[in-house]
């Protein structure tokens, strides 16, 4: 067992002198394989930000009822209090003519003719907040049932804007994830193209130590940890990369921020996936050079 570890951490430690013996190489080995690990943090960094940036932009939307012009401000309140009721709304907020009337005052050219209005035509809107996790069918039920109470006169509701930018997610989700893939693979197929030459060019030294009595393991174990090495590093560019891309966002995204008062909340890649980043590039090392280094050693016994 002592034995074993020895050549454990000979194994390792000869592995990286090698690595730095070539540095040219390795590093270029490492910054392939760290580009091609970064591409799917971007990607998952970008989509989750584009949730963010649809919550902002109403995907979660109140609904708004306009009463006919004639309707009194007790009516008003009485179909407020009506749809609270329900057990699919969370609140409702009465907005009356003159706020509607000091809104558009705020817009640029509209004070102007508003001055010339006799008398306000806007009608009270009912500002309909649903219930947090409704599916998009219940809530365009809740739109559809608005519509057919007496005293509305128009529903506008995000339900089809809701809809779309949830399949555009959805279809966000599905590319990272073959991109991801594609990306792995590609990253292992560089590990096990490195880890083939390196062994090739070390054939007659591997020829000797099986002739001696070396078992496989003991021949690729230095190549195991090659692999290793190459995915951890690559990994940390990785990694380091994803955090170099939100710092030159941050400037951007926080002038979008205080564009939308506050509420829109961009968030950057959990520390956990940053951290497990690199070991599952170093496992991805391991499997590569693993695969290799078996079937080199099989052709050269």
């Amino acid at each position: 067992m002592g034995s074993w570890r020895e050549h454990h951490g000979w194994s390792a430690a000869a592995s990286l002198r090698r690595l730095a013996a070539r540095p040219l190489g390795s590093l270029l080995t490492i910054a392939v394989m760290g580009l091609a690990l970064a591409l799917p943090l971007a990607f998952y960094l970008l989509l989750g930000n584009v949730q963010q940036l649809g919550k902002a932009l109403g995907q979660d939307q109140a609904i708004n009822v306009f009463l006919q012009p004639d309707q009194a401000e007790s009516q008003a309140q009485l179909l407020a209090k009506q749809l609270r009721d329900r057990s699919d709304v969370a609140s409702v907020t009465v907005k009356t003519p003159q706020q509607g009337l000091d809104e558009l005052a705020k817009l640029q050219g509209f004070s102007g003719a508003l001055d010339a209005l006799d008398q306000n035509p806007l009608p009270y809107v009912l500002m309909v907040q649903p219930r947090p996790g409704l599916d998009a069918p219940t809530v365009e039920r809740l739109a559809s049932e608005m519509r057919e109470m007496r005293s509305v006169a128009q529903v506008q509701d995000s339900g089809t804007w809701r809809q779309r930018l949830d399949a555009l997610l959805g279809v966000g989700d599905r590319v990272v994830a073959a991109l991801a893939l594609m990306l792995v693979l590609a990253a292992l197929l560089v590990v096990g193209n490195t880890v083939r030459v390196d062994i090739a060019s070390r054939s007659e030294e591997i020829g000797v130590l099986l002739l001696v009595g070396a078992s496989g393991a003991f021949v690729r174990r230095p190549y195991l940890y090659a692999g290793i090495w190459y995915g951890l590093f690559s990994g940390i560019l990785a990694a380091l990369l994803a955090l170099a891309i939100e710092f030159a966002l941050s400037g951007p995204v926080a002038r979008l921020s205080q564009a939308y008062d506050g509420k829109l909340h961009i968030g950057g890649l959990p520390a956990w996936l940053l951290l497990a980043v690199p070991l599952a590039a170093a496992a991805l090392g391991w499997l590569g050079a693993r695969l290799v280094s078996a079937w080199q050693l099989r052709k050269a016994a």
